[in-house]
């Protein structure tokens, strides 16, 4: 099995998410094609689709006395629009391979499960290593959540998202809420009736621009820094002769490792509290939307130190970061199995008009990740 190979007929199959593109085919046929694959590779595997139509595929290989290990990974990508290239016609050209999801991150499912067979041809394996490639990464993440829900687990797990090869033991959560700002609708000219809710949601936008500028920075993390709140929607009005009665700010609000979200809440309710005070007939009320955890394992980790270890052992030694997007790696770390991510690529080219991967990071991921199962699954 070739990593790059792999990577490219992965690539070459559509398989946009459709919760995010009404046209996107889903994970079916990628997964089929993934599962042929590893079936004549002599892995041992099933397709999990608690989700009719959003399949996930767990593929096992080796056995024994030594540790389990998870390697994951999701196999759905976003929607193609705006691309200045072929989404789906793998291309190599100057040590990079272009296409949708190649970064994000099929490059990283072909190097797991390439390390997985390396290391089991060699010999290596004395432990049990479950690949898991899943569904619904970029909304739901119901793939994961079912492998989870399966009671599928190992001692640890390797999340192969793009880190760049550096080892990533840290990612922020996010909530998202929705503000809904009350107003009264009367006509334009009758000042002494109506109330602008437009208007008055500008007294909340102001409170969040100083929760974000003054409160936040006041709690950091060393590999991530602070936490952050930005407005993604507002929408109001119901005609320019008219006084809005209503406007609701869509806000999200990216989470620390060791923040609740009572505290998200708290201080969201703070500011609207603040207007309140002030702001004469101003009325406004808080609703919990979504929320996804952070994620953060101990740096001195016993699956971080082997993972930098077979970085070493291998070739140019790997740093510990912490990456500024959400992974699945939260959902294991909650479920209480340590993880960390650890992949080929840059999140700064996932989603853009332009994706590709340096074919070098996948193999030398694909290295990295063989030599590390061979110390992980020692007894």
């Amino acid at each position: 099995m070739d990593p790059i190979a792999l990577t490219a007929d992965l690539v070459r199959i559509d398989s946009r998410n459709p919760t995010l593109d009404p046209e996107g085919p889903g994970e079916r046929a990628c997964i089929r094609a993934l599962r042929d694959h590893l079936d004549a590779a002599g892995f041992r595997t099933e397709v999990l689709e608690g989700t009719p139509g959003r399949p996930s595929l767990v593929a096992r290989i080796g056995g024994g006395a030594g540790r389990s290990i998870m390697l994951n990974g999701h196999i759905d990508t976003v929607q193609t629009s705006g691309m200045t290239h072929p989404a789906f016609e793998p291309t190599i050209a100057d040590g990079k391979l272009w296409g949708r999801g190649a970064c994000d991150m099929k490059a990283g499912v072909a190097a797991m499960c390439v390390a997985a067979y390396r290391a089991q041809q060699q010999g290596q394996l004395q432990g049990e290593v479950i690949v898991t490639a899943v569904a619904d990464e970029e909304w739901g993440s119901i793939g994961t959540r079912e492998v989870i829900a399966r009671g599928i687990r190992a001692d640890a797990v390797v999340v192969t998202e793009p880190t760049e090869l550096t080892v990533a033991t840290a990612h922020k959560g996010f909530a998202w809420y929705t503000i809904t700002v009350h107003g009264r609708a009367a006509h334009g000219s009758q000042y002494t009736v109506g109330i602008d809710a437009i208007r008055h949601a500008g007294h909340v936008l102001a409170e969040l621009d100083r929760l974000d500028h003054e409160i936040l920075p006041q709690n950091t993390h060393p590999l991530l820094g602070r936490g952050s709140v930005h407005a993604s929607f507002i929408e109001g009005g119901l005609g320019m002769s008219t006084y809005p009665d209503r406007c609701t700010i869509r806000l999200e609000r990216r989470t620390l490792p060791g923040v609740s979200l009572e505290v998200v809440e708290r201080q969201l309710q703070q500011a609207i509290d603040a207007v309140t005070a002030r702001v004469p007939e101003f009325r406004a009320e808080l609703r919990f939307d979504d929320a996804r955890p952070p994620s953060d394992l101990a740096t001195d980790a016993p699956l971080v130190t082997e993972l930098l270890a077979a970085a070493a052992a291998t070739g140019p030694s790997a740093e510990i970061a912490g990456v500024t997007y959400w992974s699945d790696a939260a959902l294991f770390n909650e479920a209480g199995m340590p993880t960390v991510c650890y992949g080929p690529g840059t999140i700064a080219l996932a989603h853009g008009a332009e994706e590709w991967v340096p074919t070098a990071e996948i193999e030398r991921t694909t290295e990295v990740l063989t030599a590390f199962l061979a110390r992980w699954t020692r007894p």
